[in-house]
């Protein structure tokens, strides 16, 4: 693998918090119901796609619901934390020599914010944003294109059940982290080639640092 393609939300950045503060207060606005903490643990044991049947959300109205929470997250994203041990690990990678991008559904703007925030911008060779929930393949297979990327030489990395869907749609390799937003169990479901718990895996997965390659499935 010479290219590592991130997600942000649930990957590198702790947006939960905010994000769900900010869905709750557009709840009346766009007419679903507010989530307390119960809900949103029953939320995290769902993939996307059932989560979008739960939520009671027109589907009309998603990429309107999408760009308002992107908006309001941005009076708070130099508050948001990165996650532990994903600066080390990207620093790693980075002086391994591996091409680091990331691909999102947030904005451009509130990555960008973020990563110098956290001294991170000098790591990633690409930062690109889309407006739909399961289009993702499509970002990443243009960024392949444009930059004669071999699919092969890909590794994809992401805490939800529509990032493996993305991936097997192209198909590149994903390892999915459990410190995000789906929990292990809904992962595991959903067959990704890696299963990982740290940010540290990632280097036993590439073989970069001192680590040598894992094989198979973790």
């Amino acid at each position: 693998m010479k290219v590592i393609i991130f997600d942000f939300d649930g990957t590198l950045a702790d947006t939960l918090e905010p994000l769900l503060a900010i869905t709750n207060r557009l709840a009346a606005e766009f007419g679903y119901p507010q989530l307390d903490l119960e809900a949103v643990h029953k939320l995290q044991r769902l993939s996307t796609r059932e989560i979008i049947r739960e939520s009671r959300v027109p589907v009309f109205k998603i990429p309107f619901l999408l760009r308002r929470l992107k908006a309001d997250l941005h009076n708070e994203i130099h508050r948001v934390n990165v996650f532990p041990g994903i600066p080390q690990a990207l620093s790693t990678l980075h002086e391994s020599g591996y091409q680091l991008g990331i691909v999102t559904s947030n904005s451009t703007d509130n990555v960008n914010v973020f990563l110098k925030v956290h001294q991170l911008d000098s790591l990633f060779d690409f930062v690109h944003a889309g407006t739909t929930i399961f289009g993702k393949h499509r970002i990443i297979q243009r960024i392949l294109k444009q930059r004669a990327i071999d699919v092969s030489k890909v590794l994809y990395v992401g805490d939800e059940t529509r990032d493996i869907e993305s991936a097997g749609k192209l198909p590149i390799q994903i390892a999915s982290v459990t410190w995000g937003f789906n929990t292990r169990q809904v992962l595991e479901q959903h067959n990704p080639d890696y299963l990982i718990d740290h940010p540290q895996d990632l280097l036993h997965i590439v073989g970069a640092g001192h680590h040598t390659r894992s094989e198979g499935r973790i």
